[in-house]
């Protein structure tokens, strides 16, 4: 009875991730291997009907996910798969055989004229109740509540009164619209997942695997590394660049910060502090352009927009989050007043863009690729064309076949995650999209906030950061923008403005203590509690939470207007952004006291409003400051010079003591 209990609880929390060995790993590598296979052949050459490509993305993915991930981190002795975790795999393979030989009845079929069958069923269930159980080895609880949730409202919200009931749905229905329908597990979650997201997982993986993270790594801190502070700059630079190409916090966290991490620390960094630039940097690349972590051609897909208009609307807010960073990393290097790396310690950056400039040509060829108007998928697979052509540009770089089979596997394995989130969230929008749920939560969001722009803005964020904890930002997104952004267009915020505010949301909630999922991988690393990491990456990352706000309120930061417009806006926000990081780190031209910290932080908030009245006043706080500390350096100066002094005075006595 206590085993059945202590399953029944290790349910509630997310699986144990293997390190497998012998034929289990051999086993995961042909399956790995097969997927990338299929994944590039698709794109190439295949021409296969939409619930073909899905049902085998997922089939394998599912088959991997129970090799890789164990039933609960409470049973760590079992290192190797179980004979349940291999009826699970063979299972999902065999629902991805059933549904690729019925894939064009399912696509075309009209339930009402074409009921299912009982294998219809058994294989539909075994998809639904192995995606929820993948989700949560791989996400753990909290994607897993929202789905329950999800199907409960389906099959038993008609016993709701008002606003909240539906008509009535037998479990067959329900089970039709989960696993049948584009509404469901084959609907745009998915769809992305199976896509260009793997595409781009894949990228990222083979330009690991070609030896860029090293190249970006020394360029960063050849460009960063001998000013003060400088290795949490470094720090900044590359998880910025390495976040915008996998999109995934946690991974660039343990990838980059296992050296930034342990580097700030003897720099003199706080612990917590190393690990929250490292976990606040990691979160931004998913916003950075032209990249963004595939968050633009996530918006792209649900939008219909072009991807071109996506990625230049998020060229500003970009910015003036890692200026923010850069400038808290600046101004606590400054107040701890911590010393410059040696120059012998710093590469060149001549030198170091000698040895790696062609590692710019992938990123080259994948914008070239998306501006002529080719696909996001096929655009992957042209830029991991490449880097294996690139490779060979350096004998010691050059990628034979054993690394190429390596980066594939890789790429496999890392989409794991994503892709499980993905069909969790696909099973929450088919009980969204068959009751109407979300027209209903438009209603009550609007009913709530009585139709105001900025308390409907604060509930949205709300929901984003709930929805999102634990989720990777493809789920995340989808999910969010599928229940929150017909609220905000409904209030005149434009669909770019809307899906981008909720873009920023589903991304930061992965900082956003208590799962704060990233924070925890560096809390370990730096040594550290996750909850004061977590904290802090939020206080670093503040602007990330700012900025979706002021790119509603004023279009000019979305590139929306004049040239004049789009210019005095991003001069306000720059010097707004900034005053509020000297505010919050207590630092401008000296040490800020309490009152000039509130003054500068207010300042910071009035320079981000929209108006001339308010940049005025933002201005006027910002030179009182200015003049406060002006007059009271001086003293400052003299005092320093007086201890300085007095310690030279100290350590010459003792080594006249010390030579008689």
């Amino acid at each position: 009875m206590l085993n059945y209990k202590n399953r029944l609880t290790a349910w509630f929390k997310e699986g144990d991730k293997r390190t497998l060995s012998g034929y289990h790993l051999k086993l995961f590598s042909v399956f790995a291997f097969i997927l990338s296979v299929f994944q590039i052949w698709s794109v190439v050459w295949g021409r296969l009907n939409p619930i073909n490509q899905m049902a085998i993305h997922l089939a394998f993915i599912l088959g991997i996910t129970f090799l890789v991930y164990g039933y609960s981190k409470k049973a760590r002795q079992r290192k190797l798969p179980t004979s349940v975790d291999y009826i699970c795999t063979f299972l999902a393979l065999g629902a991805g055989i059933y549904f690729t030989f019925h894939a064009e009845r399912i696509a075309v079929r009209v339930p009402i004229m074409d009921p299912l069958t009982n294998l219809d069923i058994f294989f539909g269930l075994v998809f639904v109740l192995l995606s929820i159980e993948a989700a949560r080895r791989t996400i753990g609880l909290p994607i897993i509540v929202i789905v329950l949730i999800g199907i409960s409202y389906a099959l038993w919200g008609h016993h709701l009164n008002g606003l909240m009931w539906h008509r009535e749905f037998s479990a067959v229905e329900v089970l039709d619209d989960l696993a049948f329908s584009f509404n469901g597990l084959w609907g745009s979650p998915i769809a992305v997942a199976a896509s260009f997201v793997f595409m781009f997982m894949l990228f990222g993986s083979f330009l690991n695997k070609a030896g860029a993270g090293e190249f970006f790594f020394k360029l960063s801190t050849a460009v960063a590394g001998r000013s003060k502070g400088g290795a949490a700059k470094v720090a900044v630079l590359a998880s910025a660049f390495f976040g915008s190409i996998s999109g995934s916090p946690t991974a660039n966290v343990v990838t980059t910060g296992a050296f930034t991490i342990p580097v700030s620390k003897k720099t003199g960094y706080k612990p917590s502090f190393a690990a929250a630039v490292e976990v606040a940097a990691s979160t931004g690349g998913s916003i950075l352009p032209p990249i963004m972590g595939s968050s633009a051609f996530l918006m792209a897909a649900v939008t219909q927009m072009s991807y071109g208009s996506i990625v230049i609307a998020a060229i500003i807010p970009g910015i003036l989050y890692y200026v923010s960073l850069l400038t808290m990393v600046h101004f606590e290097a400054l107040r701890l007043d911590l010393p410059r790396t040696a120059k012998e310690d710093i590469p060149q950056i001549s030198h170091v863009l000698k040895e790696g400039w062609y590692y710019f040509i992938p990123l080259v060829v994948l914008l070239f690729f998306l501006i002529q108007g080719y696909s996001a998928s096929r655009t992957g697979f042209y830029g991991i064309l490449s880097i294996v052509i690139v490779s060979w540009f350096r004998k010691n770089k050059r990628m034979g076949i054993k690394a190429i089979v390596a980066a594939m596997i890789d790429g496999a394995k890392s989409s794991i995650p994503v892709t499980t989130a993905c069909a969790a969230a696909g099973l929450v929008i088919a009980g969204i999209m068959s009751t109407g749920l979300g027209g209903k939560l438009t209603s009550i969001v609007l009913g709530l906030t009585e139709g105001m722009l900025l308390p409907t803005l604060l509930l949205v964020m709300i929901i984003c950061i709930i929805l999102g904890m634990g989720m990777p930002v493809a789920a995340a997104y989808i999910l969010t923008a599928m229940l929150a952004a017909p609220a905000l267009i409904e209030l005149g915020v434009s669909t770019l403005s809307a899906h981008l505010f909720i873009v920023y949301f589903s991304i930061f909630s992965a900082i956003t203590p208590p799962v704060a999922v990233a924070a925890f991988a560096a809390a370990g690393i730096s040594g550290s509690n996750p909850n004061r990491v977590g904290f802090e990456a939020v206080r670093l990352g503040i602007v990330g939470f700012i900025v979706p706000f002021m790119f509603v309120l004023e279009p000019s930061l979305l590139m929306d207007g004049s040239l004049a417009q789009i210019i005095i806006a991003f001069m306000s926000a720059v010097i707004g952004v900034v005053t509020l990081a000297a505010g919050i780190i207590g630092w401008m031209i000296t040490r800020a006291t309490i009152l000039e910290r509130l003054l500068l932080i207010a300042g910071g908030f009035m320079m981000m409003y929209p108006g001339l009245l308010s940049d005025g006043i933002g201005v006027g706080l910002i030179i009182l400051v200015m003049v406060i500390q002006r007059k009271r350096e001086p003293e400052l100066s003299e005092k320093k010079f007086s201890q300085s002094l007095e310690k030279q005075k100290i350590e010459d006595g003792k080594s006249i003591g010390v030579s008689n």
